[in-house]
């Protein structure tokens, strides 16, 4: 309970801090603990450091002096996917635990965004930069150095994909008439990173028909990330499907608070505020 308790309190700090503050691999480590009980994290930190210095170590044998993005990026593959061994689940791409930071360190199995997390993470602790981007369907990253920039893969040894192979992936994700478009390459923010990441179990259980458990999710979510209207939005409606009518009440008065701030259309804080009385009617 302790260490549940400390991720808890871990992620309702990162929810007040500023985006580029957010240790994310810190905070993704917070969210295992919640959906794994009993897990202890001390373990996953330790193997977190050990990454940042074996590509800190790969990098040496380079000389002094900046390195190249080659340079960088084969140190990157190096470590994860050769000497540690991560790869992207194919074979069972939607077991719940390729989705939680944990258990993709222990069986070095992960989704695109749970590998790219640890990318991210290596490749920071070494000041490089690096982003993920928001290429739906597939969690891709981006490496910059001196205007020359690298888009990579984390589910497949972090290859370096060129548009062509973009073009495919994206109309594999999201059907054969999409085309690549600049927002595709759009960066995103670390809380965006966790929401992606947190999506995947939240999705996968409610196509199990798990609402309870896509709500303790989204409640998680909420955590990191507490004025996002569109989680009250949800949490209230997962809520009310269970009968929970007080917390379906709860969330969707905070959503009315928060859409008002955020620019929510009248007619969607309208409906909201009608979905409220009729549940306090149903209380009474």
């Amino acid at each position: 309970m302790k260490t549940r308790q400390k991720a808890l309190e871990l992620l309702r700090t990162v929810g007040t801090l500023p985006d580029d503050r957010i240790d994310l691999a810190e905070a993704a480590l917070a969210l295992a603990v919640l959906d794994q009980p009993g897990a202890e994290p001390e373990p996953y930190r330790r193997h977190l450091a050990q990454l940042a210095l074996d590509v800190a170590d790969a990098t040496q044998a380079a000389g002094k002096g900046p390195l190249p993005l080659s340079t960088r990026i084969a140190a990157l593959r190096d470590v994860l996917y050769a000497k540690h061994g991560y790869r992207g689940d194919s074979d069972t791409y939607e077991d719940l635990q390729n989705a939680n930071l944990i258990r993709v360190i222990d069986r070095r199995l992960g989704l695109p965004v749970a590998l790219g997390i640890l990318l991210i993470h290596a490749a920071r602790a070494q000041g490089w930069g690096i982003l993920g981007l928001s290429f739906p369907g597939h969690f891709l990253v981006r490496m910059d150095l001196d205007g020359e920039r690298a888009i990579l893969d984390p589910f497949d040894g972090a290859a370096r994909r060129e548009p062509r192979e973009l073009r495919d992936l994206l109309k594999q994700t999201a059907g054969a008439e999409a085309e690549l478009t600049p927002e595709h390459y759009t960066p995103v923010t670390n809380r965006e990173i966790l929401l992606r990441l947190q999506n995947n179990l939240k999705l996968r259980h409610l196509r199990s028909d798990r609402a309870d458990q896509a709500v303790e999710v989204i409640e998680n979510m909420l955590l990191f990330d507490p004025e996002n209207p569109g989680l009250w939005r949800e949490a209230g409606l997962l809520n009310a499907h269970l009968g929970k009518l007080t917390a379906a009440i709860q969330a969707f008065e905070t959503f009315m608070v928060q859409g008002s701030k955020l620019g929510a259309s009248p007619q969607l804080l309208h409906q909201t505020a009608s979905l409220v009385q009729q549940l306090k009617t149903r209380l009474n």
